[in-house]
């Protein structure tokens, strides 16, 4: 079991930045991919960012450029920086990870992730 719990939510204006935080518990296995994905209102949950455990990242050609990924060195914490933000951007951000497999270079459906935070909360205004 991992546990993943955000933070760093909270509302901002269109144009800030942001940076959200996923802590993990320790997982062990070798391979692994894990991210963010994000759920607007009446919207489906759709993939932001990714990063496995050869470090190769993925995005979504919505955020490429404004968001990056990261990871720390105890892998026991992932980021999320959000730069040049949009209204459009506004959603509840989760974290999710799938252990045993990779990312294979793209932004995995959410159904291939196997473990979810509750999400925090972003909020862009114009």
């Amino acid at each position: 079991q991992v546990q993943l719990v955000e933070s760093g939510g909270g509302s901002e204006q269109a144009g800030g930045s942001r940076r959200l935080s996923c802590a993990a518990s320790e997982y062990t296995r070798s391979s692994y991919c894990i991210g963010w994905y994000r759920q607007a209102a009446g919207k489906e949950r759709e993939g932001v960012a990714t990063i496995d455990s050869d470090g190769s990242v993925t995005y979504a050609d919505s955020v490429k450029g404004r968001f990056t990924i990261s990871q720390a060195n105890a892998k026991n914490n992932l980021y999320l920086q959000m730069n040049s933000l949009k209204p459009e951007d506004t959603a509840m951000y989760y974290c999710a990870a799938v252990l045993g497999s990779w990312c294979y270079g793209q932004v995995p459906l959410e159904s291939a992730m196997d473990y979810w935070g509750k999400g925090t909360l972003v909020s862009i205004s114009s």
